[in-house]
């Protein structure tokens, strides 16, 4: 099936430019283009032998190898055999996702810093928390 450029593009940004079955960096310019860095080609999550249809929720981008050693198999498998559980996040939910560990992170590390040194721990053991919980990869 032919893609349109916008295709293409909305595809590979869903994942924020990673395979989504191994989580491995992929590079637009090399869409279908074997044997470069980064190559990569669009995977149906549900394959078309299985009644996956071409609508852009169930196509995703996969590293060449990915998408051609996983032929007819499930998602969920080919996720397994790199030790993935779910697609990488695009960029907005990734956002959302490093926000949501940032406060998480801070809540904790205030509630263990100040049973621990009171006031003052509770401060710094929140902003410490923050900044750890935002640097975690949302996408783990």
């Amino acid at each position: 099936m032919a893609y349109t450029d916008d295709d293409l593009e909305r595809i590979y940004d869903r994942t924020s430019g990673k395979c989504h079955l191994c989580h491995k960096k992929l590079s637009f310019r090399n869409y279908a283009r074997y044997g470069e860095k980064g190559a990569w080609e669009v995977e149906h999550s549900k394959p078309r032998a299985r009644g996956g249809g071409s609508r852009l929720s169930n196509l995703f981008a996969a590293c060449i190898s990915c998408n051609r050693s996983k032929c007819a198999g499930s998602t969920r498998a080919a996720r397994s055999r790199n030790g993935v559980r779910c697609a990488p996040l695009n960029p907005q939910r990734r956002k959302q996702a490093k926000l949501g560990n940032a406060v998480t992170g801070g809540g904790i590390g205030a509630l263990i810093g100040g049973a621990i040194a009171g006031p003052a721990g509770a401060w710094l053991g929140g902003a410490l928390g923050t900044g750890i919980g935002y640097d975690k990869n949302p996408d783990d």
